[in-house]
């Protein structure tokens, strides 16, 4: 389960296309989401971390979305990314573990999650809620899914539950959204909870 935390792991991974649950289209719950956006929210600071193949990213940028930040761990996404959309700004790619970005240098009105949460080591969840707060501004706010499911297996994706995600994520948010998805993809249907929360002040 240590590899996770490896870079190595994933470039391997993306190399071999062994990233199982890659949808290879934009989520629908996610799309949804955007879809709703008011116009005015185009130039807001987005982050998509853990984004590997960046679908969502992708979408953003074709809606006019200009301030989107796409972080992964391995080479490997961010340079098909890159040849996908030779127009989106190299310095909105960044080729980093999560962790070690700093709140110094970066801080976003808001946080798509497609699951980055459910790939990094269940050891580390509450170092991510953590870390994930002081990246985000005042009142900023972390939207996307979970997986709400016990995958048993010691490799990516690793799942929860509710009550789980709840009891973590209270302690540096407030809830206002996590519920089942009602328009998951259908490989999905079941399995995720749509979730929109805000830093605690």
């Amino acid at each position: 389960m240590e590899n996770v935390n490896q870079a190595e792991f994933w470039q391997q991974r993306y190399e071999q296309d062994s990233i199982g649950w890659d949808m290879g289209q934009v989520s629908p719950p996610l799309k949804a989401y955007i879809d709703q956006l008011p116009e005015s929210a185009k130039d807001q600071a987005i982050l998509v971390p853990g984004a590997g193949n960046a679908y969502e990213v992708g979408y953003l940028h074709e809606q006019g979305f200009t301030n989107v930040t796409l972080v992964d761990f391995a080479p490997a996404p961010i340079q098909a990314f890159a040849e996908r959309y030779p127009d989106f700004p190299a310095e909105q790619l960044i080729c980093s573990d999560f962790f070690n970005l700093s709140p110094e240098q970066y801080q976003f009105d808001w946080v798509l999650e497609q699951t980055f949460f459910c790939a990094i080591n269940p050891a580390r969840r509450d170092e991510y809620i953590q870390h994930m707060a002081t990246l985000l501004k005042a009142k900023g706010k972390l939207v996307g899914l979970l997986f709400d499911k016990d995958f048993g297996r010691q490799e990516p994706p690793f799942g929860g539950t509710k009550e789980e995600y709840q009891q973590r994520f209270a302690t540096h948010f407030d809830i206002e959204i996590m519920e089942p998805c009602y328009n998951s993809h259908p490989a999905r249907q079941g399995s995720e909870l749509f979730i929109k929360m805000h830093v605690k002040q």
